[in-house]
């Protein structure tokens, strides 16, 4: 796996920041970028970045300053695309599950609003008509995604309304008169079958016959990206290729071309981030070898939570003998991070880098046990850095409580 930090400058933040820390390199989050909108640069579309993946408003502004539009999975998180800068033009919200309270405030925010239940649609056009432009979220009840916990549009998803009910949507339409710009789906994560998109959109191309004002198709992300030094990934070029071909054919039939929209999160800052963990202790059982890290899965939950592999380098010493450790955390829950892994040879007070971890990593980190969150850094191209969050001090456990006892 590529390493695209130096581990001098690894080792001088783990010195001048601490351990256990995020890090992020900035080149690598606007490659990721340039790489879709070169494989997509066969028609038109628009990147939205899946800010759910990773928050941090440096990460927004960075990505949006390179051309990327910001997409939105609450209402706090448009908020924070705002505050990072982004025109609220250039902002998209898709509900899911929530009151509609949230989606007027979206409204008033300016920014592109997706409705995934036709209870909400329907208050949306009591509330607003044919005011404001309106998306609507589709299950289109494909079954995609490496992990069911990260399918969406299987025909028992939460998420979406499903194709099924086409005919309550299109009369919740014409009742008040709805202005539908935009068809969205989204059908799941780690979608390596590039055919699964194309089936998405073949979908939504068959439906537009029956939204006249629609101007945009939301593909959703979903992209693989590899994990494992074995793994594979989604080829976007084929994917691109295939996307425009489809939408030749649906052109040569004389029907005006949609704009295509994406929304990666994974894809655009996995490989840009790391973990950077220090060994606390070894120990050695009959069977079994743990080596036991500063953090445990209140920072990196993935792989307990989605069976996830990160790969592991030990930069103390990465010439040394391979030898056999499972990797564990400080947590009073069963934290593993890798069993049964082959390592250069491993001692207390070594730096473990774990790999791919820019993605749902520091966004899904808690105060389990009560231990604090770690900083998180951001590597420039020549290999300066600067701190974009501070870590947790005792003061943060305590901000939000009220002793009444």
């Amino acid at each position: 796996m590529r390493q695209h930090i130096s581990t001098a400058t690894l080792a001088q933040i783990s010195a001048t920041v601490g351990t256990p820390t995020y890090v992020y390199h900035a080149p690598t989050f606007v490659r990721q970028f340039q790489q879709l909108t070169q494989a997509f640069s066969g028609f038109q579309h628009t990147i939205f970045y899946a800010c759910k993946a990773l928050t941090n408003i440096n990460i927004i502004k960075l990505l949006y300053s390179a051309g990327a539009n910001i997409d939105c999975s609450s209402i706090n998180e448009a908020k924070l695309a705002l505050h990072a800068g982004c025109h609220p033009s250039r902002v998209l919200y898709t509900s899911n599950g929530i009151s509609f309270q949230e989606i007027t405030e979206a409204v008033e925010l300016g920014v592109h609003v997706n409705i995934d239940s036709l209870n909400n649609l329907k208050k949306f056009g009591e509330k607003f008509g044919a005011s404001r432009p309106i998306g609507i979220r589709l299950r289109p009840n494909i079954m995609a995604g490496g992990n069911l916990k990260i399918s969406t549009g299987h025909d028992k998803s939460k998420f979406g309304i499903p194709v099924t009910q086409l005919p309550e949507i299109l009369a919740i339409a014409h009742q008040y008169q709805l202005n539908i710009t935009t068809l969205h789906v989204h059908t799941g994560s780690e979608i390596k079958d590039v055919q699964v998109t194309v089936k998405a959109l073949e979908i939504l191309l068959d439906l537009l016959p029956q939204f006249p004002d629609v101007k945009h198709i939301d593909l959703g992300g979903g992209f693989k990206v590899p994990y494992s030094p074995t793994d594979g990934e989604t080829n976007l070029q084929e994917l691109g290729n295939a996307l425009a071909q489809t939408l030749e054919t649906y052109s040569s039939k004389g029907f005006p071309t949609p704009k295509l929209w994406f929304e990666p999160g994974k894809y655009m800052v996995s490989e840009a981030g790391y973990l950077l963990t220090q060994v606390a202790v070894m120990k050695q059982t009959d069977t079994i070898c743990f080596a036991s890290v500063n953090s445990g899965l209140n920072h990196l939950i993935r792989p307990m939570f989605y069976d996830a592999y990160h790969h592991i380098s030990n930069i103390s010493n990465p010439s040394g003998p391979k030898k056999t450790y499972t990797i564990v955390g400080n947590i009073c829950e069963t934290d593993t991070f890798a069993s049964d892994r082959e390592l250069p040879e491993i001692q207390e007070g070594d730096l473990l880098l774990f790999h791919n971890a820019g993605a749902y990593g520091f966004e899904m980190a808690s105060n389990f046990n009560s231990r604090f969150k770690p900083a998180e850094v951001l590597v420039f191209e020549d290999e300066t850095f600067a701190m974009i969050r501070r870590a947790d001090v005792w003061d943060d456990l305590l901000r939000n409580q009220i002793a009444v006892l």
